[in-house]
């Protein structure tokens, strides 16, 4: 099975926090859906026809942003050139502010069938400072009329660890999400990054640091609520009840192909990896012209291991030791081993049935974890 994501790159206001590619100018929209039209008819053969797409997600960016007509006119596209399956999953990222009711029933009208509602918080302190575009009480209410529209597969964003972000409010916060009956949760501690508003007011002292103490008790708070309501962890930030895992994310972290259309879009096929400019212009100009604008690294077997272990670690499934040895050889198996013994031994890491997993304690180490097991 693999996956096509769809980069809509355009916003109608900047998130202090976020360092995706999007523009706040619609005036390129429509020369946009042109060219990603004529990506898709050229990037037709970047996944064997024989391979079964079972998702199509559209990120950005706001992809809320896209009309009725612009969602039909590029799934169409995508169905036309892709072998879909009859039971594909198929996401649109959404603000709450667009979210209407008439917006909502467009929705229902097209083939998306997930919702990924970016409401972060629902308290207007934490929405002000972040600069969301909706309100505390949009939050809530847009989640229920979705669910009163009949979509039923729907997942919320959460932030954690934000300076205005109490630890009551953050349980608060999980309480209100649960109390909404979504069966899918992504909640995301807080990094700020150096391109982003948040990053040039940290390096002007306009801002404060990020609490790494803070943002570990909200973490491990997070943990244990999200137990106490069902919601299985099955990746260092994304929970649901029962089995409804993001399908699109989980085939990144099982190491599916995937297939990225639009401005920096990444794409995947196992033994290489390539990205789209990220630049609205240059990308439309290029496909003006019937070509691609893209960069691409063909990965060593090291960089595949190395990739693996920062996906595989994070997630429920864990690493899989014999995998390792059998896709990437005896010495690469015996450094991996090397590596994970002291995180086992302070128990950082477990292993079962011939697979690391991280335990909780692990898990607020796991970037820096995965990076010891990398092989340079």
């Amino acid at each position: 099975m693999a996956g096509i994501y769809i980069h809509i790159p355009f916003c109608k206001q900047a998130c202090y926090y976020c360092d995706f590619h999007f523009s706040t100018s619609l005036k390129n929209k429509k020369p946009f859906i042109a060219a990603l039209i004529k990506e898709i008819e050229l990037q037709r053969n970047y996944i064997h026809h024989s391979e079964i797409i079972n998702t199509i997600y559209f990120g950005g960016g706001t992809p809320s942003l896209l009309t009725k007509d612009e969602l039909a006119i590029i799934l169409e596209q995508i169905y036309k050139h892709f072998n879909i399956s009859n039971s594909a999953e198929i996401t649109l990222e959404a603000n709450p502010d667009d979210l209407t009711p008439e917006k909502l029933n467009d929705l229902k009208s097209t083939s998306v069938n997930r919702l990924s509602i970016g409401i972060q918080s629902f308290f207007n302190e934490d929405l002000k400072w972040m600069n969301r575009a909706h309100t505390a009480g949009q939050a809530s209410m847009v989640v229920k009329n979705a669910q009163d529209k009949g979509f039923e597969n729907i997942t919320i964003d959460l932030i954690y660890g934000t300076p205005t972000l109490s630890n009551q409010n953050w349980e608060e916060n999980l309480q209100k999400a649960f109390d909404l009956k979504v069966n899918h949760i992504s909640a995301y501690c807080l990094t700020i990054e150096p391109k982003t508003v948040l990053g040039h007011r940290l390096k002007n002292k306009t801002t404060e640091q990020i609490d790494e103490q803070k943002s570990a008790t909200q973490f491990e708070k997070m943990l244990e609520q999200m137990r106490k309501n069902n919601f299985v962890q099955y990746e260092i930030s994304n929970f649901c009840i029962g089995h409804n895992y993001s399908r699109h994310n989980s085939n990144y972290w099982l190491q599916q192909n995937y297939l990225g259309l639009g401005p920096s879009a990444h794409s995947f096929n196992g033994s290489s990896r390539r990205w789209n400019i990220a630049n609205n212009a240059l990308y439309i100009k290029a496909l003006e012209n019937n070509m691609i604008d893209y960069t691409e690294e063909v990965l060593t077997k090291e960089q595949q291991y190395n990739e693996y272990m920062l996906t595989s670690l994070r997630t429920l499934w864990g690493a899989d030791l014999m995998y390792i040895e059998e896709k990437f050889g005896k010495q690469i198996i015996d450094y991996c081993m090397k590596e994970a013994q002291p995180h086992l031994l302070n128990s950082n890491l477990i292993q079962q049935n011939h697979k690391l997993f991280l335990t909780d304690k692990g898990k607020l180490l796991a970037d820096k974890i995965t990076s010891d097991f990398f092989f340079c």
